[in-house]
């Protein structure tokens, strides 16, 4: 790939921030190798506009007068017809100068059309930067877009605090105002043709990651814009912090792409697929590993299995989970497996001290009197977490449930997590692990220690 764009945004990085040793350095190389041009501010400031990727946007042209653009985190489409430019997303909304500055780099023709693939804040928020510059496309997305920004803009709060977001210049760390959002002109149900320049695009629907995803076939070029529906790791349909996944969906929308033939595949984050052997391969092996896991969830809940005896018992078959480009870097297979369980089942996990359970506080007391106090709790953990570190992390936690306030307890959980935290290779896995140094920071700050 080549550099194509000197976009004039900021593109500040802090060396080391107070997120950053929360984190850790893996979680960050993590965020780098899945997500690609996105660095330690943008990533706390996702929706400013102000805040940059760090390095300038990537352009290759993957087919004649086809463009995959990586400005930051997300990859977008760029489709050139005599008739004008069809762009398929537009990034975070700091990407937004530096993809405009690319695309114009490619191409001189108006934008005429673009296809949000769904309303995620790093795909559908930098278009603001070509409606200031004069252009003026009609924009098309699946009509569930407007209630996914509705539920953006009522969960601000949530979204900013599970994304460990600051506030930008306008004071806002989530998209919440109206003037935050792009409204689609043309919404469509289950799939709509685009015509542009004598030229077919076939926009179809397709829930994922959300309900609102959709992916773009075209024909003459034999190319697939596939959104976050296609990344290059194993799909997020598990992420234990947001709303519904679709896994079953998902596979349903692999099996179609990969009847299509495509020569290309532009994915949603990451390298393109290329190849009509290789999409294949991967396309149909994401169903299948999908699949299992759907198949071996509705299978434990049909026998009247607890949630964590079907968690537990879950194998991936090794040609599945050997899949180089279905690697679980950004979810876990138990992640997805407990998404399939939210959305077929109830909440309870089907132990009865948990259906109206007592506070985890005094739990977490009761079990430390019972160890013989925090000390001998948190000395116990340590011990534990050089044979069984999953184990550990219980005691550790308990341990500092019962005494925050102790410095061995806070200096256990740290620990304890944090070897847990550079043992898990998925991200969100990481960022869950780096939970208790958040909670230790917080308790310190208060206490004044």
């Amino acid at each position: 790939m080549t550099d194509s764009s000197n976009a004039q945004a900021v593109r500040a990085e802090e060396p080391s921030t107070p997120a950053d040793r929360q984190l850790g350095p893996g979680a960050h190389a993590l965020m780098r190798q899945n997500f690609g041009n996105i660095g330690n501010a943008q990533f706390q400031h996702i929706a400013a506009r102000e805040v940059a990727a760090p390095h300038p946007p990537q352009v290759v042209e993957i087919a004649p007068r086809t463009f995959m653009i990586q400005p930051g985190m997300a990859n977008v489409a760029l489709f050139e017809t005599d008739e004008g430019l069809l762009l398929v997303d537009a990034g975070c909304a700091g990407d937004g100068p530096a993809l405009l500055q690319a695309v114009r780099q490619s191409s001189e023709l108006p934008l005429h059309t673009v296809v949000f693939t769904h309303g995620h804040i790093d795909h559908a928020f930098g278009l603001w930067s070509f409606l200031e510059a004069g252009e003026r496309p009609r924009v098309v997305a699946h009509e569930n877009l407007l209630t996914h920004y509705a539920r953006y803009a009522k969960t601000a709060g949530l979204n900013a605090a599970i994304n460990g977001q600051r506030p930008g210049a306008n004071g806002r760390s989530w998209p919440s105002a109206a003037e935050d959002f792009v409204v689609p002109d043309i919404t469509f149900r289950d799939s709509l043709e685009l015509r542009i320049g004598g030229e077919r695009f076939v926009v179809r629907h397709a829930k994922g990651e959300t309900d609102d995803a959709a992916w773009v076939w075209a024909p003459r070029r034999r190319v697939i814009a596939a959104g976050d529906l296609v990344v290059g790791y194993l799909p997020n349909a598990g992420n234990p912090r947001k709303v519904q996944r679709y896994a079953e969906e998902w596979a349903d929308a692999a099996e179609e792409m990969a009847a299509l033939g495509a020569d290309c595949v532009i994915t949603g984050h990451g390298e393109c697929v290329r190849g009509s052997e290789a999409i294949r391969d991967e396309l149909l092996t994401m169903a299948a590993y999908l699949r299992h896991i759907v198949r071996h969830t509705l299978d434990g809940l049909n026998a009247g299995l607890r949630p964590d005896e079907i968690v537990q018992s879950l194998a991936v078959p090794e040609h599945l989970a050997a899949h180089p480009r279905l690697q679980p870097r950004y979810d876990r297979p138990e992640f997805i497996c407990r998404n399939v369980i939210r959305r077929y089942g109830g909440w309870w996990d089907g132990h009865a001290a948990n259906l109206l359970p007592a506070p985890v506080a005094a739990q977490a007391h009761e079990i430390a009197q019972l160890a013989g106090g925090v000390p001998a709790l948190a000395a116990r953990a340590r011990e534990l977490a050089d044979s069984d570190l999953q184990l550990a992390c219980h005691l550790a936690e308990w341990a500092y449930l019962a005494e925050p306030q102790s410095e061995a307890a806070q200096e256990c959980y740290v620990e304890v997590f944090g070897r847990r935290r550079e043992a898990e290779p998925s991200l969100m896995g990481k960022l869950a692990f780096s939970e208790p140094h958040r909670r230790v920071a917080a308790q310190c700050a208060t206490s004044g220690h």
